[in-house]
């Protein structure tokens, strides 16, 4: 004999299973970790007085 489930529940648990890897998707696309951010930050203000330090200063 074929066991017998309740397909309401099925349903539930499928959808929930969906959602959680549709959210470590976005988790891992979106969020950083308090290392990778300050990276980030200080690669961002390297390149910003990169360029500050590149600009030509015309006297007119």
């Amino acid at each position: 004999m074929a066991k017998v489930i309740n397909l309401r529940m099925a349903r539930k648990r499928r959808d929930r299973a969906a959602r959680e890897k549709d959210a470590a998707s976005a988790r891992a696309q979106h969020g950083l970790g308090k290392a990778e951010l300050a990276s980030r930050k200080a690669e961002e203000a390297r390149a910003s007085r990169q360029l500050d330090g590149a600009k030509l200063e015309r006297d007119d």
